[in-house]
């Protein structure tokens, strides 16, 4: 049996390969992620993914190794890349994240309401991976709802 990881998607620069060094615990130099990334607790999914439909059969495939999928919006930007419901196509649960948090903070409530058009359930959690805002609890919920399990 297959290690289960927390999957990571979101759109070209909202910060997807900056959580994933957080919560691998890696603290090293950025790269563009061109393909599918196994670390050791994540899978880190290039934007390209969910910027061109015909590639979501490769992330319902892939998401058969999470435990976990992170659907991210970008508070600074509010890019609205992902079609209606995506959440739903997913078997294991789906956690909405808002990056950037501290950056356009007006945007709050249009973040929130893209990701309850996606299908995702709250809670919703806003972090700003540079200043350390909201990672803990991310992390926590993540590492509860696993069952206390890494």
């Amino acid at each position: 049996m297959r290690k289960k990881r927390i999957m990571v998607i979101g759109p070209t620069g909202c910060g997807k390969t900056t959580l994933v060094n957080a919560l691998n615990g890696y603290d090293g130099p950025l790269r563009k992620t061109q393909n599918l990334i196994y670390g050791e607790n994540t899978i880190d999914v290039p934007g390209s993914y969910i910027e061109n439909a015909w590639m979501y059969k490769h992330l319902i495939a892939a998401a058969q190794d999470a435990s976990h999928v992170l659907l991210l919006v970008d508070q600074s930007k509010n890019n609205d890349v992902y079609s209606p419901g995506f959440a739903k196509a997913f078997r294991c649960p789906v956690i909405g994240v808002i990056t950037k948090c501290d950056l356009m903070e007006k945007n709050e409530e249009i973040s929130i309401r893209q990701l309850k058009k996606l299908g995702v359930a709250e809670p919703y959690f806003k972090i700003n991976v540079p200043e350390g805002t909201g990672i803990e609890a991310l992390k926590e919920y993540l590492l509860k709802s696993k069952g206390g399990s890494k």
